[in-house]
């Protein structure tokens, strides 16, 4: 189950836990590490953010920024996407990551299926662009707004986040999601994307908010999960 975690420290400071206590006989568990910067050359590829079948229609543009808790944008942040398809199935199609037989260099998509997942690293203004279908909610899970879920991996960030886009046309099916309906208002808001644009809709993913007395509800931390 889905539910909101605690804020967690800056992302360049991270937080240090106590050493694991080693059983007689067993390996303590190797420790998480910061993931960068080796995964912005080794893990994009080709087409990660045109998850939308080449000219398909119903093509929606999803773009924002990823800001830390002085509102700076994030430059090497890397974003994944996964949603449920259009029949609300979670079993998504191969191609994201094909590879040429000859070299092994990954192509990237066919340009045809629909894969259900995306990975778009952000540029140096902490900017992201992703193009896909709309969102629908997962088949089993008929309570459920649409929604993408994302992963956020960055510099410093020992563990990566978990959170949500949800979409504001659906706004009736938000007041009976498992997990907006349990969520405060001014939280729920920033699960929520903005149109802003035919087709297009806007969504920042701010990592912490600002310090104590300064900003606002338009600055508040983007609500992260954990999953139990």
């Amino acid at each position: 189950m889905s539910t909101p975690s605690t804020p967690h420290e800056h992302p360049g400071v991270p937080h240090q836990p106590a050493p694991a206590q080693e059983t007689p006989g067993t390996l303590a568990p190797t420790p998480s590490q910061t993931i960068g910067p080796f995964y912005g050359y080794a893990l994009p590829f080709p087409g990660g953010g045109e998850m939308a079948p080449t000219g398909h229609p119903d093509t929606i543009t999803l773009h924002g920024r990823v800001l830390d808790g002085a509102g700076e944008p994030v430059p090497d942040a890397l974003l994944e996407f996964w949603q449920a398809g259009p029949d609300g199935s979670l079993r998504g199609a191969p191609g994201s990551l094909r590879r040429d037989p000859a070299t092994g260099a990954v192509i990237g998509r066919d340009g045809v299926e629909f894969t259900g997942f995306g990975r778009v690293p952000t540029d140096a203004d902490g900017r992201y662009a992703l193009r896909t279908l709309p969102a629908t909610a997962p088949a089993d899970r008929p309570a459920a707004a649409p929604y993408i879920a994302v992963c956020v991996f960055a510099r410093g960030l020992l563990h990566h986040l978990f959170t949500r886009v949800y979409f504001p046309e659906h706004t009736a099916a938000h007041a009976a999601d498992p997990l907006l309906s349990q969520l405060p208002a001014h939280r729920a808001r920033t699960l929520v994307a903005r149109a802003d644009g035919e087709r297009r809709y806007r969504f920042d993913i701010r990592l912490q908010a600002p310090a104590a007395g300064g900003g606002d509800e338009a600055s508040e931390e983007t609500v992260f999960l954990e999953f139990r």
